[in-house]
């Protein structure tokens, strides 16, 4: 049986520090897995280029030039890490097994030899899972849990502590790249597919170098992605809280009536004036909610493409997919 060929897909912004030394890992793991017959002497490393500002397309088409290993795909602007990602394993069709990873060697790369071995006996998708959470800070560990618990009471299925580090069979990633939607939260669309999975455990270490990429800011956007693209338990907490703020409502109107006519006068411009501010806060984060709601079928309505490539190396020149 011919040893199957593996694409390592790693997205890249503003990645020249760290770039050097994630070539250097994920090559030698490829060595190491080819030497003991495990993938096909083919196998290569696909580095995205999110529309960086500094150096790393240079060090892509430097290496690409010098290594066959390497190939590299430069998008012709910055679209974010799950459309990157997205690009590069549209890039990986041909390849037998793709696995995904960021370029700042946090996840275990060591590992990716224990995803192999369980697609060799069968597996079409696995999944790296954390099994600590000792490098984070007590903020991101605290917020990361609560986020999982809040998904999973939401009804979105997904791996707990797992991000994008994970291998694809062929057929599993054909059928990934059948989603078409611009709203992209990868690490929710994977369960969806099916077949046969399994799991590897893992810690993660520090970044290897440079700073990181994921601000505070761009992981709430990435959760209020996933909730709004795979849940409309929000929609349906707007209509209960609506329904229970009516009863209340036709309460107060009924005390204050019974009120009226057994003569007592009910006083009171304060409780008025913040009965009055709690609705119409009430209504505005309402709005927001369905406004979200309505914003991704605008932009799905549209069907425009996710990304465009500016120029790609080592690749041929109908490989991938816009």
């Amino acid at each position: 049986m011919k040893a199957p060929v593996l694409s390592i897909v790693v997205p890249c912004y503003n990645e020249q520090e760290v770039f050097i030394l994630c070539l250097n890992e994920l090559s030698s793991r490829i060595e190491e897995m080819v030497n003991a017959g495990k993938i096909d002497s083919t196998s290569h490393i696909v580095f995205v280029d999110d529309g960086s500002k500094d150096s790393t397309w240079d060090l892509i088409e430097s290496e690409a030039s010098r290594h066959l290993i390497v190939r590299g795909v430069k998008l012709s602007r910055n679209k974010g890490h799950q459309t990157a990602l997205m690009a590069g394993l549209s890039f990986c069709v041909e390849s037998d097994i793709t696995v995904s990873i960021d370029a700042d060697l946090q996840d275990d790369t060591s590992v990716i030899e224990k995803m192999v071995d369980s697609y060799l006996s069968g597996k079409d998708i696995v999944y790296g899972v954390r099994n600590d959470r000792t490098s984070d800070s007590f903020f991101k560990k605290f917020t990361a849990e609560t986020f999982y618990k809040v998904m999973t009471k939401l009804g979105v299925s997904q791996v707990e502590n797992h991000a994008d580090f994970r291998l694809l069979s062929k057929r599993a990633l054909n059928a990934l790249l059948q989603y078409k939607e611009q709203n992209l939260y990868i690490r929710g669309l994977i369960p969806l597919i099916g077949f046969p999975s399994d799991k590897v455990y893992y810690s993660r270490s520090e970044r290897a170098a440079g700073e990181s990429k994921y601000p505070i800011k761009k992981m709430l956007a990435l959760a209020l992605e996933g909730v709004t693209s795979f849940s409309v338990t929000p929609l349906r907490i707007v209509t209960a809280l609506g329904f229970m703020i009516s009863i209340l409502s036709s309460l107060g109107v009924i005390y204050t009536l019974l009120q009226y006519f057994l003569g007592h006068t009910v006083s009171g411009w304060a409780s008025v004036i913040l009965a009055v501010l709690f609705i119409g806060g009430v209504q505005m984060l309402c709005l927001g909610v369905i406004g979200e709601y309505i914003g991704k079928i605008y932009m799905e309505s549209k069907k425009r493409p996710n990304f465009f490539t500016e120029t790609k190396t080592g690749l041929n020149e109908n490989d991938g997919a816009q």
